[in-house]
């Protein structure tokens, strides 16, 4: 059984990127996104447009992950024409790359500490750190980790976390965070004035609050699950955190496709460098990613991950408000 560093090791192989299937995802992907979204504009009749309206919600939840390989220097890297549409797509879906990135790059280096996992990712809190926390504390942790703060991300995550919540915290460090709200906004009322509420609602407004209310879960979900452990600095190992604390999701090929494997995010932890479309190849071919701790998008399973609020280190694993 391969473990630690050597399984790290293990994936190195997969971990190269095939320049051509890199082009033609993004390629495709893209057509395909600006396809849909001309079909919310001239689509035939309003079920053909609401029908575009959700495909291009898919589209963006597809190529933000494949613009999140990106950001890892997974694919394409040092592409000068693939900086420029991965920069305008970071824009277009307001994910400042001075917060975004580096944010996330801590959630890698980070995932699973029990103390340090909050930033870039879900706040936990221990039993007994959420009975000692003023009535204010419990209300925001709660709150962050309400599913109505992922159903409305794209207000809540999105556009006061990312944008307003950084700029105010550093305007200085994270002046890109305002101009690129300014951008979404006028891109907002230009739609609204000239094309009407209609076009406005399809074209901009539900594509986006579904793509990002899919993120949102998904992202959540990854790490938030029967089964994941939490460990404290001096237990954690990094290997140990991709394998114990992020799921693989099983999905049918559709669902493989709109989230560009996503899914597979305990070997995304394991080696971020394996693109996206080489996951599935690296656990079908090395044993020790295919024991991963499953979650699926059932709605029990959904329910399951949801009911999770707290770290008991007691019974070492994640209990609903109702077991305290």
């Amino acid at each position: 059984m391969l473990t630690g560093k050597q399984l790290i090791i293990a994936t190195k192989p997969f971990a190269k990127d095939i320049r051509w299937k890199s082009w033609f995802h993004t390629i495709t992907s893209l057509f395909l996104l600006i396809g849909f979204l001309l079909g919310t504009v001239y689509g035939p009749g309003i079920i053909g447009r609401i029908i575009c309206s959700i495909g291009t919600a898919m589209l963006l939840a597809r190529f933000f992950i494949i613009f999140h390989d990106y950001q890892h220097h997974t694919i394409l890297y040092k592409s000068f024409l693939a900086n420029i549409i991965f920069t305008i797509f970071g824009i277009y879906m307001i994910s400042p790359p001075s917060i975004w990135k580096r944010s996330h790059d801590f959630h890698h280096n980070n995932n699973a500490k029990l103390y340090s996992a909050s930033i870039g990712s879900f706040p936990i809190m221990t039993k007994q750190k959420f009975m000692e926390s003023s009535k204010s504390d419990r209300f925001i942790y709660l709150s962050i980790r309400h599913p109505l703060n992922m159903f409305f991300a794209y207000f809540t995550t999105f556009m006061y976390g990312l944008c307003i919540q950084s700029f105010l915290s550093s305007p200085r460090r994270h002046w890109d965070s305002l101009v690129i709200l300014i951008i979404h906004y006028s891109i907002a009322i230009f739609l609204f004035v000239h094309f009407g509420w209609l076009t406005w609602f399809l074209t901009f407004f539900l594509p986006f609050f579904l793509s990002h209310m899919l993120g949102s879960y998904l992202f959540y979900a990854q790490h938030n699950f029967p089964g994941v452990v939490f460990r404290n600095n001096v237990e954690w190992s990094y290997a140990n955190a991709a394998l114990e604390s992020s799921s693989y999701m099983a999905m049918n090929p559709f669902l493989e496709w709109v989230t560009a494997n996503i899914g597979y995010h305990h070997i995304h932890h394991l080696n971020s460098r394996i693109p996206f479309y080489r996951l599935p190849e690296a656990m079908a071919k090395i044993p020790e990613l295919q024991t991963a701790k499953v979650t699926t998008l059932k709605p029990s399973d959904i329910i399951a991950c949801l009911r999770l609020k707290l770290w008991d280190p007691e019974q070492n694993k994640m209990i609903p408000l109702p077991e305290m």
